[in-house]
């Protein structure tokens, strides 16, 4: 099944006859090719064995620029999170709605196939049986059989003194293992502070953190839950959650890009 603007929508739901939003700022035409073109053979050992990988620049000045406006229409997104009422940490954030803007909608198309041959050799790795189709659209449908029908990427605006906590991004029974963050300020321009932080829980050994420095544009792609680790004894799960540190300054905007859609 093809992969369009608006994929992850039900046939039966009415949002599915209606436009993609359009803002004044179009998408790149690019960004298919950029996300084609990566060395993702480097990313997969890089994931394999720092838990992370980057894709730089993924996003121009412009598209950002575009995202980060969208959080002021309401009308795009259908729940906001005030973080401090669930003890998340500090900020805000906004799930969009379907249809999903058509710039998410094509990079979330985009990253899920590779992204997908990867998540299919973690799971053999860890002796899990899930294995996940080569296209968003068909594994969309395996979320919505099982009542997971809601849209998951989301936009997060973090203030000064703000942060988010160590996390996991689980939202029900099918969790696709790899997700997607793009960094839509400008460091040191637009904030300072407010690092990536990826943790991750070893089994009988003491938590190793990771923080990952970004440019406006660059994204970072990190396990949702677990990945595979080789020990002496063989491959072995190690638990992972990821948050950003504190602000110290200024605005910062991020675009979150999650493939499992949520009950």
């Amino acid at each position: 099944m093809p992969c369009s603007p608006d994929s992850g929508q039900l046939a039966s739901d009415p949002l599915a006859r209606m436009p993609v939003v359009n803002f004044a700022v179009a998408p790149s035409s690019s960004v298919e090719q950029t996300i084609a073109n990566h060395p993702w053979t480097n990313a997969a050992k890089e994931l394999d064995g720092l838990g992370c990988t980057l894709l730089p620049g993924l996003l121009d000045q412009d598209d950002c620029n575009s995202l980060h406006r969208m959080y002021a229409a309401e009308e795009v997104f259908r729940s906001k999170v005030i973080m401090a009422r669930h003890n998340f940490g500090r900020g805000e954030y906004q799930y969009f709605a379907y249809p999903l803007p058509e710039l998410v909608a094509r990079l979330r198309c985009a990253l899920y196939p590779p992204l997908a041959a990867i998540a299919n050799r973690w799971n053999k790795l860890m002796q899990i049986e899930t294995r996940y189709p080569a296209d968003l659209p068909e594994f969309l449908e395996r979320c919505h059989s099982a009542g997971q029908t809601r849209p998951t990427p989301l936009l997060l605006r973090y203030g000064a003194g703000d942060y988010n906590c160590l996390h996991q991004d689980l939202y029900g029974e099918h969790v696709f293992p790899l997700q997607a963050a793009v960094l839509l300020s400008a460091p040191q321009r637009d904030f300072t502070g407010g690092e990536f932080v990826l943790t991750e829980q070893r089994p009988r050994m003491q938590s190793r953190a990771e923080v990952v420095p970004l440019s406006q544009g660059d994204a970072v792609i990190f396990p949702v839950h677990h990945r595979p680790m080789q020990g002496t004894r063989g491959t072995y799960r190690v638990n992972m959650r990821h948050g950003v540190s504190r602000l110290r300054s200024g605005e910062r905007f991020t675009l979150g890009i999650i493939f499992h859609d949520a009950q």
